[in-house]
């Protein structure tokens, strides 16, 4: 059983309601965030993180996720020709090495719970990383390494968490802490979407996880939870009474590319980010505000 994080589930079999009509035709992970769709920028973090192999959960349209992370020779020959190089490296900057990918189909939407547990055979007896593609992570070092690194440092299993103001905390999974020492800490409970006024922290699960292998087994007996889905928190709280739970508070912002205003937000952070398109994006902003 290796200890080391190699492997990667990424749900992207989600209908993308809140993204309709755009996302009836396109995959709402290859919706563009300024020159790139959502997922080159999770595929990028993953990799940073020293993620190895990528387990991608679809279901039926999501066809052209696996295109997108295959090559497209009439483009890369045509840009060649032309001594475009430099656009010929974009093009090929998230072509992965092959046998690095797997496509698992998730045959009815049942929920994260279920999604994850598709993935067991070919995660087989070892921990892995959960990255939820439409939360959308801008941090100096990038989230899922801040993740891998706190994994090395205690063990067990890894919720990634940020903090929300206490008026919100009634529309998310909120984690409890034993104690409240630094960015790393011990987690004691899970409560998804507590009544107003009721939360154990103001922190937030932020779709970022590190996971034994073991939650494979209890997410195969678990049963529909909230919304009438399978859903992988119900298995987490389960598994966090035979083993430790940690929650890293990351450094950095989360975007909900999932949510239009979201993904907007996300679209102009981004272009700033960027040193040459900054200026002439600033500028395109302030003349439409």
């Amino acid at each position: 059983m290796s200890t080391r994080v190699r492997k990667a589930v990424l749900p992207v079999a989600g209908l993308g309601t809140r993204m309709l009509p755009v996302a009836r035709a396109t995959p709402k992970n290859l919706l563009n965030v300024f020159d790139r769709p959502i997922l080159s920028y999770v595929i990028e973090e993953a990799r940073a993180a020293g993620i190895e192999h990528f387990v991608f959960i679809t279901s039926r349209g999501q066809g052209p996720v696996e295109d997108y992370f295959d090559g497209n020779p009439e483009i890369e020959e045509a840009l060649a020709a032309k001594g475009k190089d430099d656009l010929l490296a974009q093009v090929r900057h998230d072509l992965l090495p092959p046998g690095s990918m797997s496509f698992v189909r998730q045959m009815a939407p049942l929920g994260l719970g279920h999604a994850v547990w598709c993935a067991r055979d070919i995660v087989g007896d070892e921990p892995f990383a959960v990255i939820l593609p439409d939360m959308l992570m801008m941090a100096q070092k990038p989230a899922l390494a801040q993740a891998v690194a706190a994994y090395e440092q205690v063990g067990g299993n890894i919720v990634v968490v940020e903090p929300v103001p206490e008026s919100e905390t009634h529309k998310y999974g909120i984690v409890a802490l034993d104690g409240k020492g630094g960015r790393l800490n011990r987690m004691t409970a899970m409560v998804e979407k507590p009544a107003p006024g009721t939360a154990p922290s103001n922190l937030i699960i932020s779709g970022r996880y590190i996971l034994q292998p073991d939650i494979f087994a209890l997410l195969e007996k678990q049963g529909k939870g909230s919304g009438g889905e399978i859903q992988l928190t119900d298995s987490m709280v389960e598994l966090m009474k035979t083993q430790d739970f940690h929650a890293l508070e990351y450094d950095g912002t989360t975007f909900d590319c999932g949510d239009k205003i979201g993904l907007l937000r996300a679209n102009v952070a981004f272009a700033l980010q960027r040193p040459e398109f900054a200026e002439a994006a600033r500028k395109a902003i302030g003349e439409l505000l």
